[in-house]
């Protein structure tokens, strides 16, 4: 049954704008308290990012949840990872973060983690949607769920982190951190430093208006400055709320996701640590899945989305995964994907073979890869458009062998991504762009049509 909320990452939109306004997310809450409820007592760990909008948003949740009878762990800003550890570790029946990712501060979104610290399965999602067309009703006063604020949870995710580092020191080794001035501006540096790491820190001044705004994973422009200004070793950009790393070589050069995978997968296979093989998505660089050929590494793509890497891994029983939007998933570490462990992990790479970020890196060799985003003003199907198959099998065939045309809808903002990989960088940004413009216009026809 399709679901009418939840995305492929929880429930995302514009502040003010349908769902993402207080009534709908108040009763959000009460839905979920009654379905985590009907097993009896239940309590639910509430996270948010750094937007101005999160504190209206977890008060809405706290009262609909209070109002089903459920009891309330508030920390405060973290990191979407560190939800997903501390409702593991507190016992919790589930986490709640209030986060649009990497999205600007006027959007806002609401994502649910189970008591295992993954996504909830689909039919939690359903029937949280089914009790959404329930009247609400609160519980008798006496059964209202009671609010508590944790107050040691940035501690307690810091030391996780540290824990995932194998013990190793960042001593000598000179970081410029950028914190996308998002949920892990107050987490992050520390955990490079205590252990043993200079971090230079940009991006660490959250005003609720100034999250992701040009800075963090999603624009490293800054941090590529700084890092050569700096003469630093490497730099590390997180996103708003900490799901995603990005890193930059001492040379100012943006080392994606592709490639820290493929770090990472080497790095675990040296030391003995790695399993089956590797998941990436339908958006993964082709680059990377020869290197992993090359070194008989089994690889797969899944559709693009954290959800469906994290359900590739557990059908195959592998440990790694990611997107090249630096969303990596360390299985055998933790349950979602986390950029500050992913990022220890490059960096504990880095150290056991004495190598550069920039010499690790070229392990791999990316193939040219241009995507853009084609805005639509209402989400619509693409399937079965005359015109975008037609404008693809042109493309397709100028390509032949030596490249590849992928077309997908974005599961969380209203854009469809068009992205053409290819050996020639030129051939595939001008025929990215020729294909974007024949899919924007076809759009336009059929937006106007319905």
């Amino acid at each position: 049954m399709a679901k009418r909320y939840f995305g492929t990452d929880g429930i995302r939109g514009r502040v003010g704008q349908f769902p993402i306004t207080p009534d709908f997310v108040l009763k959000l809450g009460w839905a979920a308290g009654k379905v985590f409820a009907r097993e009896g007592h239940s309590k639910i760990l509430i996270g948010k990012d750094t937007r101005i909008s999160g504190y209206m948003f977890e008060s809405a949740l706290e009262a609909g949840l209070s109002a089903a009878g459920v009891d309330v762990l508030l920390t405060g800003p973290m990191p979407t990872p560190a939800i997903a550890y501390l409702a593991r570790t507190f016992r919790a029946d589930a986490g709640i973060v209030i986060s649009a990712s990497h999205n600007p501060f006027f959007d806002n979104g609401i994502k649910f983690f189970s008591s295992q610290g993954t996504k909830l399965p689909d039919e939690i999602e359903q029937a949280i949607e089914a009790q959404m067309d329930i009247a609400m009703t609160t519980v008798d006063s006496a059964e209202l769920g009671k609010a508590k604020r944790i107050d040691d949870a940035a501690g307690r995710y810091i030391e996780f982190c540290k824990a995932t580092a194998g013990g190793i020191s960042l001593k000598g080794l000179k970081i410029v951190l950028d914190c996308a001035n998002g949920a892990t501006y107050h987490v992050a540096p520390a955990v490079f430093s205590e252990l043993g790491a200079t971090v230079v820190e940009i991006a660490s001044s959250p005003d609720g208006l100034n999250i992701n705004e040009e800075c963090g994973a999603t624009a490293t422009q800054r941090l590529q400055k700084v890092v050569t200004a700096e003469a630093a070793d490497l730099g590390i950009a997180l996103d708003g709320d900490g799901d995603r790393v990005i890193m930059v070589d001492h040379l100012g050069e943006q080392v994606d996701g592709d490639e820290l995978l493929y770090i990472i997968a080497a790095q675990m296979r040296r030391e003995d640590s790695f399993k089956g093989g590797v998941v990436g998505t339908l958006m993964s660089n082709f680059g990377l899945e020869q290197a992993f050929v090359r070194e008989g590494i089994p690889f797969t793509r899944a559709n693009v989305g954290d959800r469906y890497v994290m359900e590739r891994l557990y059908k195959h029983d592998w440990l790694l995964g990611g997107e090249s939007s630096g969303h990596i998933v360390c299985r055998h570490l933790t349950t979602t994907g986390d950029g500050t462990v992913a990022a220890l992990q490059v960096l504990k790479a880095i150290i056991e073979t004495g190598n550069t970020l920039s010499e690790l890196r070229h392990g791999m060799t990316k193939m040219p890869q241009t995507m853009i985003n084609v805005r639509m003003e209402n989400k619509v199907s693409i399937d079965g458009v005359e015109a975008i198959e037609q404008a693809v099998a042109a493309t397709e065939a100028t390509l032949g062998d030596r490249g590849r045309v992928l077309l997908r809808p974005s599961g969380t903002e209203p854009v469809v991504r068009v992205m053409i990989e290819g050996e020639d960088a030129a051939e595939v940004d001008k025929l990215c762009q020729q294909l974007a413009g024949d899919v924007e216009k076809a759009l336009l026809a059929l937006e106007t049509s319905v």
